[in-house]
C-alpha cells in the first residue's frame, strides 16, 4: 500500500536501474524535471542531452507500471519550505527548459530544492562514495549513467 502523498511532497519512483524524482503538487499531479530520454520516441542519443523540461503531470502517467513512495529524505537535515511556497515554486517552474546534468542538476536535485531550497542527490552522493580512491567526475558521471541505460526503453502502453 502506498502512503497518500500530500501536496510538497516528494514521490520518489523506482524505475528499471535507478530512481526518478517528482514533487507533489496535490489533486493526483506531480510536477518533475523530465529528462529528455523520458520523451517518447526519444533515442538513446538524447541520454546525453544537457536540457530537461519541467513537467506537470498526472501523478499515475509518471509512475506508469513502476513502484513508487513518498520519500522526504532530507526532512531531518533540512527544514522544508513552507508548502504553499513549495507549491508556488513548482507550478511556476513548468514549461520552462533547464540545463540537465545527471551528476549536477538531474531529476533528485530538482525537486530537493524545491521542497528545501538545496539541491541534493544522494543516488549520486552513494555514487561518489562507492568510487574507489577518489575517482573523476567522468567517472562518476560513468557510473551513474550505467544506471540510466534502461532509460531509452520505453515501456510499452498496458492495452486492455
Amino acid at each position: 500500500s502506498c502512503q497518500e502523498p500530500k501536496p510538497g511532497d516528494l514521490i520518489e519512483i523506482f524505475r528499471i536501474g535507478y530512481q526518478h524524482w517528482a514533487i507533489y503538487v496535490g489533486d493526483g499531479y506531480v510536477v518533475h524535471l523530465a529528462p529528455p530520454s523520458e520523451d517518447p520516441g526519444a533515442g538513446s542519443s538524447k541520454i546525453l542531452s544537457s536540457r530537461a523540461v519541467v513537467k506537470l503531470e498526472p501523478l499515475e502517467d509518471v509512475v506508469e507500471d513502476c513502484r513508487y513512495q513518498v520519500n522526504n529524505h532530507y526532512d531531518h537535515t533540512y527544514t522544508p519550505l513552507p508548502v504553499q511556497d513549495i507549491i508556488k515554486s513548482a507550478r511556476d517552474m513548468v514549461g520552462k527548459e533547464m540545463e540537465y546534468s545527471i551528476v549536477r542538476k538531474n531529476c533528485e536535485h530538482f525537486v530537493t530544492n524545491l521542497r528545501y531550497g538545496k539541491p541534493r542527490c544522494r543516488q549520486v552522493e552513494r555514487a561518489r562514495r562507492n568510487l574507489v580512491g577518489g575517482g573523476s567526475a567522468v567517472t562518476l558521471g560513468a557510473l551513474v549513467l550505467a544506471g540510466y541505460t534502461m532509460l531509452n526503453r520505453r515501456r510499452k502502453p498496458v492495452t486492455a
